[in-house]
């Protein structure tokens, strides 16, 4: 058994709760901006004061509606303004929030809203609305449905609270009122975890898990969190505790914060918000890392690419070292940095210097390549239970290939079978409704994630696989598929790769081609335009370009564990699907049942 813990940088306050933190804001910097929001195209500041003022006024149209302290309240929406808005108004009536998933479900909608006992719900869309309308029979506790966009009357949810705040003559002075009944040990939020296998479970997190969370992350990563300077922009899903703790955090430190709904028009939103940080999952990072390479390649520039990125991770893990990178390393280093490197830091925004990465692993040379370019990639490691990120690699020594040092204040343990167990402020209360699952997860103040992992003397955290998704072959060898998965689904034509071969004789693959690189790759093949993966599954040089994805993976592990064979599916592992879930997460399970011809095709002669 092994553990490691950093001194606590942040005391969480006794009495108080998250909405202290819009009010302190209004007053300490008001005429800063806190919140960028996009309008009609454009980016606009909100001030400190302004956003406190209209999260006062959404707040007033809570209460005349009747949302009580500790009523449950929905939010349906993807990443947008009106999400933080939405949240810290819920908070200031005394709400606790419910966040779901804009692709849910109306299955999965009824399922969220009804175990958590939500009195009222704001979903974005008309689709969202239908969707809740369609379970509303089911709901029997689910009042008041408010539509933040396209609303029949004509006005948006923020507007018709505002105006029922108005009528009913509710003064700033109730709003704070309300807003201070609170503590810290008081229930902030229930987020349903994304429910890998069966239902989803509803995890109880309460101010003191945020302030302890945002608290201390903030102060152990203070030069990128400056006042009137930083800025970060969100484009992941609000309603992932990730995304939360990014929502807090900036709020916190206060930094600038944008949000945006997805990643279809990244490059343009990067481009004019250009932030000082970035969060995000590996996949963006290879797809920015990938497109850059297959842009090279198509202008004739592959060549140059290649021998940059060389440079650069050389460069990165000269860092490393007590001499430091060469004279001559240095000068290469400055030549690909006019040639490249700037560039690559333009499409990023052109003022990031660091990016926070969570979800899975970045893997140790994309890592580099990416420091190398003059880029920092801090990976870390964290559950909905442990209110988003339990350890993190800090900005000024960050250690490539690890996902970092413990939470200041908390502490990581290795059980004996390896195991990684988390203790700390920060961690969940309990399950929502769900005695049986929160006595099985939490034993003596210790959480046990299910991950499995290594602490390295610095106490720097590796995890190495899932305790469950531990394959077992015919020959007992044991098998942990996410080193191998994670290296095969670095190549830029692999969309998604599941390893398979628990009681089997030898480990396989079911892999799916990325759409968005596929016409690339059909173009430099000389193959017709609009072929899809279903038409090329037997064509021989995308099995042998597959495969060279499959041996850079096998290099990764042992020959026992190495993958022998694969199957190309003709299709994509997505959450409309059912294949993984909002955070990008595979459902084993559901995959080896829709696509077990496909695995049992592996295994014949």
């Amino acid at each position: 058994m092994r553990e490691f813990s950093l001194p606590a940088l942040y005391e969480v306050p006794a009495d108080g709760n998250l909405t202290d933190l819009i009010r302190r804001n209004a007053s300490l910097h008001p005429d800063v901006a806190v919140i960028g929001r996009k309008v009609d195209g454009r980016w606009q500041d909100v001030t400190a004061a302004q956003f406190l003022a209209e999260v006062r006024a959404a707040a007033k149209g809570l209460m005349a509606s009747g949302v009580q302290p500790g009523d449950r309240v929905g939010l349906l929406s993807r990443t947008r303004y009106e999400w933080a808005l939405l949240d810290f108004a819920i908070w200031s009536a005394g709400g606790v929030t419910v966040p779901v998933y804009e692709t849910s479900s109306p299955e999965q909608i009824q399922w969220i809203l009804g175990d958590s006992g939500a009195v009222a719900c704001l979903v974005e869309t008309e689709a969202h609305q239908e969707a809740v309308e369609s379970v509303r029979d089911r709901l029997p506790e689910l009042k008041h449905l408010w539509r933040i966009e396209g609303a029949p009357q004509g006005e948006s949810a923020v507007e018709r609270l505002r105006e029922a705040g108005e009528g009913a003559g509710i003064s700033d002075e109730a709003v704070d009122e309300r807003s201070a009944l609170a503590d810290a040990d008081s229930p902030a939020t229930i987020v349903y975890t994304s429910g890998t296998t069966g239902r989803p479970k509803g995890c109880l997190l309460t101010h003191r898990n945020f302030f302890a969370e945002c608290g201390n992350a903030v102060e152990r990563l203070k030069p990128l969190f400056v006042t009137g300077e930083s800025s970060v922009l969100l484009f992941l899903p609000a309603a992932h505790v990730f995304g939360r703790l990014v929502e807090v955090g900036a709020l916190l430190a206060p930094i600038k914060l944008g949000m945006v709904s997805d990643i279809k028009n990244l490059t343009e939103d990067l481009a004019g918000f250009r932030p000082t940080l970035m969060l995000g999952v590996p996949r963006v990072f290879e797809k920015v890392y990938n497109g850059a390479r297959a842009k090279a390649q198509a202008d004739g520039k592959g060549k140059i690419f290649d021998k940059a990125a060389e440079t650069a991770i050389a460069y990165s893990r000269a860092l490393d070292t007590p001499e430091g990178p060469s004279f001559g390393l240095k000068l290469k280093h400055l030549v690909f940095d006019r040639l490249v490197y700037s560039k690559l830091r333009d499409v990023l925004g052109g003022r990031a210097t660091h990016a926070i990465s969570g979800g899975a692993p970045l893997g140790e040379r994309l890592g580099h390549f990416y420091r190398g370019v003059g880029f920092t990639v801090l990976e870390g490691y964290g559950l909905t239970e442990s209110c988003a990120a339990t350890t993190f690699n800090p900005a000024d020594r960050p250690k490539i290939g690890t996902v970092g040092q413990p939470l200041p204040g908390s502490v990581v343990r290795i059980a004996d079978d390896g195991e990684v167990l988390l203790h700390g402020e920060h961690l969940f209360t309990r399950y929502w409704n769900n005695e049986a699952a929160t006595a099985e997860a939490l034993s003596e103040g210790w959480f046990h994630t299910g991950d499995l992992g290594t602490l390295d003397e610095d106490g720097f955290l590796t995890i190495t696989g899932r305790k469950k998704e531990i394959l077992v072959t015919a020959g007992g060898k044991n098998v942990a598929p996410a080193v191998i998965e994670d290296r095969i689904r670095a190549h830029a034509l692999i969309a998604e790769c599941m390893v398979v071969g628990d009681g089997r004789p030898f480990v396989g693959a079911l892999v799916t081609i990325d759409e968005d690189f596929l016409p690339r790759w059909l173009k430099s093949h000389g193959k017709p335009e609009g072929l899809t993966a279903a038409d090329l599954v037997d064509d021989a040089e995308l099995l042998a370009d597959v495969q060279k994805a499959v041996d850079d993976g096998n290099a990764a592990v042992s020959q026992a564990e190495s993958v022998r064979k694969f199957r190309i599916l003709p299709t994509q592992f997505t959450e409309a699907s059912g294949h993984v879930t909002p955070s990008l997460k595979l459902k084993r399970n559901v995959v080896a049942k829709d696509f077990a011809d496909e695995i049992e095709a592996l295994y014949q002669r």
